[in-house]
Formats: C-alpha cells, structure tokens, sequence
C-alpha cells in the first residue's frame, strides 16, 4: 500500500500536539522542587554541568525503570504491599538523611579548601539520584496512576478543558510513542538546562556553590526527615 507525501505530512502534523503534550508532561514531573532537583543542583554547583547532568540522568533512568514496571503491570505489587511501600519509605529516608549529611561535608569543604577540592572529586551524582528515586514508592504511584493513563490508547481532548477555543485543537494521543518520546523528551531539557543555569548562576555569583550545597542538604533532610515519619 502506497501513501501520498501529502497525506503522510498530515499524519505527522497530527502528531505534534501528542509530542507537545508528552514534552509539558515530562516537565511537570521533572520540575518541581524536591530531593531529585536537589541533588541535580547540588552536583551541578559543586562539579559543573557534566556532574549535573548525570545525576538527572539517573533520575531519568528511574523513570524508565518504572515504565518498564508499568508495562510489565509489576510496579501494582509495590501499592499493594503496606509492609513493602513502608520498607521503601523508610529506606529513602535514610538515603536522604546520608546524603543530605554528605552535602553538608563537603558545602564546609568548598568554604575551607575551596571549589577546585571538590570539582576534582569523583562525581556520584547518578548513582545518587537513581538509588534515591528507586526508593521513592510516590514515584511508582506516579507511573501508576498518571503514567498508566499516559500508557493506555486513547484520546484526550486537552482544548475542551479550555474556555474559548474550539474542540480538537489540541489532541493528545495516549499510549502512543511519539507522546513517550515527548515525555522523555521533557525530562531531557530540564536535566540538560537546570544543571547550566546553575553553573551560569555559579560563575557570576560568588560563593554560590556552598549555598547551593547547603540548600540541597536541607531540602534532603526534610524530605528524608518526612519519608521516616511516614514509614513509622
């Protein structure tokens, strides 16, 4: 079966919207403050935009991971087991609390010795964040609930939500790769543009680095601080 260019032009057009509503999605759960940001900002103030990078690309990483668990249909035993979403809870605590410490040494080593002791250092940035969002059970809750809408064939008619624009001007289609590719897609601008807007606020600001560690540690302990709360 043969398709003219013409009508292959408008399939794709059509199209442009699922990718448009994946790139917004991915955004809105990359974005938002919390300890994934923390560690990318912290990583990204104290080592540059690589180390930056690599932690949001493990966060990213997580992501994968659980859609593939949503796929498989085995992320529903973690929602469904209390003892093992508390195990989970209490775990990512922990983490946090570690490596909200972990930030704290080395924002007073940047004050005392300076940045170039701990740009030089050994970047753990990805597996930080990828250990840290495994072990976050409102992560799997997310590809439970949103994702799996994300995952299921379907139409969802995003202008009729909107007063004054007409039906079907913009069309998303779940389940349809092109709208995964535009949710990864959105994950990919934040972790590649959070890290160098740091690193350009970094240059121009003096000393930002330590308080940006600082921050970062207190972001991690008061997450971590309300994961261990939760899980007793």
């Amino acid at each position: 079966m043969h398709h003219s260019p013409g009508l292959l032009q408008l399939g794709a057009l059509s199209l442009v919207p699922t990718a448009l509503g994946g790139i917004l999605f991915g955004l809105a759960l990359a974005a938002p403050p919390g300890p994934m940001n923390a560690v990318i900002a912290e990583e990204s103030a104290l080592r540059g935009w690589r180390a930056g990078f690599l932690a949001g690309l493990g966060a990213m990483t997580a992501d994968a991971c659980f859609l593939v668990l949503a796929v498989l249909g085995a992320a529903t035993i973690i929602t469904e087991t209390p003892g093992l979403r508390r195990v989970m809870i209490g775990a990512g605590g922990l983490l946090m609390l570690w490596f909200a410490y972990g930030a704290v040494q080395e924002a007073n080593t940047v004050v005392t010795e300076g940045e170039s002791s701990v740009a030089s250092g050994d970047s753990r940035g990805f597996r930080k964040a990828l250990v840290l969002a495994l072990t976050n059970p409102y992560q799997v809750a997310f590809w439970l609930t949103v994702g799996v809408g994300l995952l299921e064939p379907g139409v969802v008619d995003v202008a009729s939500y909107v007063p004054a624009v007409g039906s079907d001007a913009l069309t998303v289609q779940t389940g349809h790769p092109v709208l995964l590719g535009g949710f990864f897609g959105g994950i990919g601008i934040w972790i590649t543009g959070f890290p160098a807007a740091i690193v350009a606020a970094r240059t121009r600001i003096e000393r930002l680095a330590p308080l940006v560690a600082w921050i970062s540690a207190a972001v991690l302990a008061g997450t971590g601080v309300l994961f261990l709360l939760r899980a007793l």
